[in-house]
């Protein structure tokens, strides 16, 4: 589980600053004055070269990567769920890198968030502590 967790909390970070990165890169190349192909391309091209984006792209890359590993050695049942702690960090990144208000409705959507990843995370506990079945308890299976 301590492998898991690490492995998590690297994916987070990076997952959350990317997006960050991410939000910032699409605030500069701005919004299409109209939509026609030569804007749409204008932008496209103003997004491929943004170092903001570029960044993001490659940190969500790297979560994606992070994702994949942990969802090939842990249930899916258990990934999963733990990946909504990604909201908490990103909440935070927001407020301190973009300096963004969060208000007392999204802080307590994120301690919700927080609750339901800790029931996961305890129900993998109580998984791993339950007793397995004796031999004799088992179905006989012929």
């Amino acid at each position: 589980m301590v492998k898991l967790l690490l492995i998590l909390v690297v994916a987070l970070v990076l997952e959350a600053v990317g997006v960050v990165f991410l939000s910032n890169g699409l605030k500069q190349i701005g919004e299409p004055s109209r939509l026609n192909l030569g804007e749409i391309g204008r932008l496209m091209g103003r997004g491929v070269t943004n170092p903001n984006i570029l960044l993001g792209v490659l940190m969500e890359t790297a979560f994606f990567v992070s994702l994949l590993v942990m969802l090939k050695l842990w249930d899916v049942s258990l990934v999963w769920p733990l990946t909504s702690l990604g909201f908490v960090l990103t909440t935070l990144a927001a407020k301190y890198i973009r300096h963004e208000e969060v208000n007392a409705m999204r802080w307590a959507g994120v301690f919700l968030i927080m609750a339901g990843a800790a029931m996961v995370g305890y129900s993998e506990k109580l998984k791993s502590a339950a007793p397995e079945p004796s031999a004799s308890l088992a179905p006989n299976k012929e």
